[in-house]
């Protein structure tokens, strides 16, 4: 069974930055892709960006975030990393990590294995 676990949200002002962390267990295959997303109270959950294994291609779908969020991965720990600086308001939501055996842009639901979700708050 795959498990994806999540840390490094928090609470931070307009203009700061964060980095979250998914590391994933459980499976075996080094062909496998971890998605970040986001939800916002209201509103639907919402692709960010995907990471491929091994190629390490990457993928960012959502357009608010481009130039300012940038995901990456540690082969040697099985963890994926989401930087994200010149934070928002509109930023705030609960983000999650997902496995699928490769990436999509297709929505949440083609992601298979969840993690719990980290709670990033932005302040204006």
């Amino acid at each position: 069974e795959v498990q994806l676990v999540e840390f490094g949200g928090g609470s931070v002002q307009a203009g700061g930055s964060l980095t979250l962390s998914c590391t994933a267990s459980g499976f075996t295959s080094g062909d496998y892709a971890i998605g970040w997303f986001r939800q916002a109270p209201g509103k639907e959950r919402e692709t960010i960006s995907c990471i491929a294994s091994p190629t390490n291609s990457s993928f960012t779908y959502l357009e608010s975030v481009k130039g300012r969020f940038s995901i990456s991965r540690d082969k040697s720990n099985r963890t994926v990393y989401l930087f994200m600086s010149n934070l928002e308001p509109e930023d705030t939501g609960v983000y999650y990590c997902a496995w699928r055996y490769a990436c999509s842009g297709a929505g949440p639901r083609v992601y298979e294995s969840w993690g719990q979700g980290t709670q990033v708050t932005v302040s204006s």
